[in-house]
């Protein structure tokens, strides 16, 4: 597992980075907010823990992106005064607060998928207005693997700790905003804080997907062949993935 966080880190820090480079921050979010880590650890936590165990972690991974949207909203409206160390900080403690709110939040995996959806249309809309990102001049050498020694170093002390608090927090904290970030303070650092705001819309707009791709874990985990569920859960996350993207495209500021 470690080898895997190892490898898998790097090249997803590195693609959202290109990606935001060649399409800009909101392309760039968008991908950050994928399920590209939290979906293969899923099947991790079914073959090792158990199939429940990875149903209830799957349904609290749903809930966990609440503290994302939080996250995202707080350092997006905070950039428009603030650096990238105090946007940061604001968005940490919003993302801790609704954390620990949506623990409380009760019902299945439809419930939760429903009130999760309802909130990050809310993350939407209360996220800034702002014109499109000033244009990144050449990042300095060390650009890219500050970011990926960055991400690679929270992936491994988030997955670490939560590996010992049971399937209900462990997958509460399986969406932590690694990526988005990372990848938001370095492009509040290098383009400003429009194009900070532009990408964490671009991760709200990402993720669900993510949810998509848990309700579907959590729904058939426990009944369904393992090759089945996650196969289902990737077909339906791209379907959801590709309506995104659209619809960023659509609102792109000119």
């Amino acid at each position: 597992m470690i080898t895997f966080k190892l490898v898998i880190t790097p090249i997803l820090i590195a693609a959202a980075t290109l990606a935001a480079r060649r399409w800009g921050p909101t392309v760039g979010g968008w991908f950050a907010g994928l399920p590209l880590t939290s979906g293969p650890v899923s099947v991790f936590l079914a073959i090792e823990q158990g199939r429940p165990f990875a149903a209830t972690a799957a349904r609290s991974s749903i809930l966990g992106l609440v503290g994302v949207a939080a996250f995202c909203v707080a350092y997006a409206r905070a950039a428009q005064r603030f650096g990238p160390v105090a946007c940061l900080g604001v968005g940490f403690v919003c993302y801790a607060a609704a954390t620990l709110l949506s623990h409380a939040i009760g019902g299945g995996p439809w419930v939760v998928f429903a009130i999760v959806c309802g909130v990050l249309v809310a993350s939407l809309v209360a996220m800034p207005r702002v014109q499109r990102a000033d244009a990144e001049g050449a990042p300095p050498w060390w650009d890219l693997p500050l970011r990926i020694v960055a991400a690679t170093s929270m992936v491994l002390a988030i997955t670490t700790a939560a590996a010992s608090l049971g399937p209900t927090w462990s997958g509460l904290l399986s969406p932590f905003p690694v990526f988005s970030s990372v990848l938001a303070a370095f492009a509040h650092h290098m383009s400003g804080a429009a194009a900070a705001a532009r990408l964490q819309r671009g991760v709200v707009a990402g993720i669900f997907s993510f949810a998509a791709f848990f309700l579907v874990v959590a729904l058939l985990v426990e009944s369904r062949p393992l090759s089945a569920t996650y196969l289902s859960a990737a077909a339906v996350a791209l379907a959801v993935n590709t309506v995104s993207l659209v619809a960023l495209w659509r609102a792109k500021p000119s």
